[in-house]
């Protein structure tokens, strides 16, 4: 016989319009399946009706705390019949499996004389709402409690018992109680048919494990294996196995993102993990990462449910993202429909993806979004964005709420973008002139707040006077406490004014005002406080984190293994400090499987981007190199340059001295290009039509698979010159493989730009003992580089040159950082590249 678990207890959640569900988690046990499951999740899955309504979404990211806090003060208030934390076991019955149901209940009072008076379940809620104004408890708050009330009287079978609901002002500590009274038989009743709701998911759920398992036992690796790749696979799952962290370097063609799905989809079905994240930093890898369990399931008949999650803004039907019945049609009436939109999905599809989850979004009318955080629930794996695990704000709060930890894999794409991320999620800043504008717009509306916001603008403005450009703040607790005192009004208001003018206003400003608040109280030794004066005369408070390496190794200690992957994770010491590494965690470095000599690597003996060296000569001489590169080769060419301003002169001095006309076509990556606009980019070298379809699968292998049509780009004798900047839009995560580039220009060594950021970041690591100037400049400079210099062989038959315009790289600190596989390096002139391109070229082509 199966059994399903589901334990109960989970605290319910504080936030307003947040549905965090899940229908349970799945372990095989050989002869029968357990479930897990909270009866929080239970019953608002199942009973859960209504809108979606982020108006009200205005509590507090210390929610769970406070209401931890409220429940342990309540429960040392109450008498000796008052028994706390008690748990409790049912077990449910079915023709097919049992369901074992177990929990705490909040409180128990049992009268010393049970004969002459009823027992009482008692359920704490702590809220931020105004007790005065609730007329009734939550539906799902009181169906919680009837759950410990129907099994407390079976276990003892008591004939009546009643449930006493005890909501708790968090600000004031005020009380307000809601009784009930139930007979045993009433209990049953609605218990059972609560069941029987349930048994509709439970069924197709455990049939559907019944499969998947047995799918992934018959599942073989769906290619021949590369030079090096059956390792790789190896390491990964010998990872997971133990538990451990992988870091591996993984050079373009290894097949980084099947050699890491294919083991930990193994290891789920031997136990070994309940759930896949796949995350990245770019929608390209995702839409990459999706084809993989594609092939895995059209070749090998694997059954495992994907859901890519995307952003709110982009994948919302409505204009403005409004979350609210009044503004949006899908948000009215949301869960009275979502459960048949997901039961829908469940059974037809196995990938939810961006365009499943609109077509199901739209024939149910419900939130796109909502729905796909629904999808995330019953999916196997899940593939997103960093921030849904590792974002303080953004994360999937059904899976990693209240500190609680899973069998969870994730595999991290691209993990070089995971320093910059893992900073920018783990910081924050507050702008004084904003302070000053909302208190401008609040002088009528409510002269409380804009009292509060005076106070935080003053301790502002003290900082300010004591700062010429840029420093650090050692002490900024005056500022803090002004802060408190300022968010607590905002609550207030925003609980009480769910409509009105300036309320957007206020809640935006809000939630940057607790963004900092949660920031500050995770600031330690990997953090620097400092203030600074823009350029154009703003004032701002800036909480850096300098080291995001425990937050990041925190948030991957909820899950089971990380592995963390990348064409460019060099050197491995660096990100491994800096992304988390423990002591004992791996890495690897993957061997490429791609014939060294077909790709020219050529550094300039005789120019530079040097700021000390910026001028028309130099401009000129790089215009130079660049003309002698293409002029004797046509084809498709990359061109980075270190920043817009330095691109658009050298662009201007190629245009003006050396452009022979027609047969070359530039195009220039702009400073603000939207999604159609980069895909225009693309497409003039991809050769695609203008009208290609949205979201199209790029290959994911070079086998015969996973080929493409290869479209003629280029009329015979012609030139497409690209001019991009360094690190940005189109120097990583595009796939051009074959005649589609043959050649990739880059200007300068990457390094950023001088800055108070990056000079705090030096100072703090020369600190430590390291190289401050390879943290803060050289190292994410470099690693810019080569992601460019990636863009060149995709595949085995791939035949193209690097062009390394800077001097600086000839010098041995850099040469050391560069691929294994840059075996064949010439150093050259202006003078004598097109004679050593040419050459390289006649190898290949006679």
């Amino acid at each position: 016989m199966e059994i399903i678990s589901i334990p109960l207890g989970s605290f319910l959640k504080l936030f307003d319009g947040c549905s965090s569900i899940a229908i349970g988690k799945y372990f095989d046990k050989g002869n029968y399946m357990e479930i897990h499951i909270s009866v929080r999740n239970l019953v608002e899955f199942i009973l859960r009706s209504g809108n979606i309504d982020n108006r009200r979404s205005s509590v507090p990211d210390n929610a769970m705390q406070e209401g931890g806090r409220i429940h342990r003060m309540i429960q040392r208030r109450m008498g000796s019949e008052y028994h706390a934390e008690v748990m409790l076991k049912y077990q449910y019955v079915t023709e097919k499996y049992s369901v074992l149901i177990e929990g705490r209940a909040d409180g128990i009072i049992i009268p010393e004389k049970v004969s002459e008076a009823i027992v009482t379940i008692d359920e704490i809620k702590g809220t931020y709402r105004d007790l005065s104004k609730m007329k009734e408890p939550v539906s799902t708050h009181l169906a919680q409690a009837m759950c410990y009330a129907f099994i407390y009287a079976e276990d003892n079978g008591l004939e009546e018992i009643a449930v006493r609901m005890t909501y708790c002002a968090i600000e004031t500590e005020e009380l307000r109680y809601f009784h009930f009274d139930y007979s045993r038989l009433e209990l049953q009743s609605w218990f059972g048919d609560l069941m029987e709701r349930y048994r509709k998911w439970a069924d197709v759920e455990c049939e559907w494990q019944e499969k998947r398992l047995r799918s992934i036992k018959d599942m073989t690796f769906p290619f021949p294996y590369r030079n090096g790749q059956k390792e790789l696979v190896t390491y990964v799952y010998q990872t997971i196995y133990h538990k451990k962290k992988l870091f591996i370097e993984a050079p373009t063609g290894v097949g980084k993102t099947v050699s890491t799905v294919f083991p930990a989809i193994k290891a789920m079905g031997e136990g070994r993990g309940e759930k896949l994240f796949y995350l990245t930093a770019k929608t390209i890898t995702r839409t990459v990462a999706e084809e993989t369990f594609a092939i895995l399931r059209r070749e090998r008949g694997l059954r495992f449910k994907t859901v890519i999650l995307t952003a709110k803004d982009k994948i919302c039907f409505m204009d403005e993202v409004e979350c609210n019945p009044i503004d949006c049609p899908y948000a009215r009436g949301h869960y009275d429909r979502i459960n048949d939109a997901v039961y829908a999905l469940l059974t037809e599809a196995d990938s939810f993806d961006r365009e499943r989850l609109s077509e199901y979004a739209r024939r149910f009318q419900v939130c796109p979004f909502e729905l796909g955080l629904d999808m995330s629930s019953f999916a196997d794996g899940i593939i997103c964005d960093y921030n849904y695990v590792f974002d303080p704000h953004v994360y999937l709060r059904r899976f990693f709420a209240e500190g609680s930890k899973g069998e969870y894999l994730f595999l991290i794409d691209e993990a070089h973008n995971l320093v910059e991320r893992g900073r920018e999620m783990y910081s924050a800043e507050l702008c004084k002139e904003d302070f000053l504008a909302l208190k401008r717009s609040f002088q009528e509306e409510d002269q409380y707040i804009a009292k509060m916001l005076d106070r935080c603008n003053k301790e502002l403005l003290a900082l300010k006077r004591e700062c010429e450009d840029y420093q650090v703040e050692p002490v900024i607790t005056p500022f803090l406490q002004a802060l408190s005192r300022l968010s607590a009004s905002m609550e207030r208001y925003l609980e009480d004014n769910e409509t009105g003018p300036l309320r957007k206003e206020l809640l935006e400003f809000y939630f940057s005002v607790t963004h900092f608040q949660m920031i500050s109280e995770l600031c330690d030794d990997n953090y620097v406080i400092y203030s600074r004066i823009l350029a154009d005369g703003r004032f701002v408070l800036k909480l850096f984190c300098v080291n995001p390496a425990n937050n990041l190794r925190e948030c991957m200690m909820r899950g089971r293994s990380a592995i963390l992957f990348s064409a460019t994770l060099l050197p491995i010491t660096y990100y491994k400090k800096l992304l988390g590494a423990n002591a004992d965690d791996y890495d690897v470095y993957a061997r490429s499987v791609f014939d060294p000599a077909r790709q020219g690597v050529f550094i300039a003996s005789d120019v530079t981007s040097k700021y000390s060296r910026r001028s028309d000569g130099e401009f000129y001489r790089i215009a130079s190199y660049i003309n002698e590169i293409v002029r004797n080769r046509h084809g498709n060419y990359l061109i980075f340059l270190p920043s817009h301003l330095f691109l658009k002169r050298v662009y201007e001095c190629y245009r003006q001295s050396f452009w022979p006309g027609e047969e070359v076509e530039c195009l220039i990556q702009e400073e603000r290009m939207d999604e159609v606009e980069r895909e225009r980019f693309l497409e003039r070298f991809l050769g695609a039509p203008t009208d290609w379809p949205e979201g199209a699968n790029q290959p994911v292998n070079d086998s015969d698979d996973w080929s493409a049509i290869q479209m003629e780009i280029t009329e015979e004798g012609q030139s497409l010159l690209g001019f991009c900047v360094t690190g940005g839009i189109f120097s990583e995560g595009i796939d051009l493989k074959n005649d589609r580039l043959i050649g990739v220009i880059i200007v300068g060594t990457g390094i950023p730009q001088i800055g108070p950021e990056r000079e705090i970041l030096m100072n703090y690591f020369d600190e430590l003992g390291e190289n401050g100037f390879d943290y803060a400049y050289r190292l994410p400079g470099i690693n810019k580089v080569l992601q460019a210099a990636g863009r060149v062989i995709r595949t085995q038959e791939d035949i193209g040159i690097v062009a390394l315009l800077d001097e600086r790289f000839r010098s041995g600190v850099y040469r050391r950082m560069f691929p294994k596989e840059w075996e064949h390096i010439e150093v050259t002139e202006v003078k004598t590249i097109a004679g050593q391109v040419e050459a390289f070229w006649n190898r290949w082509l006679v």
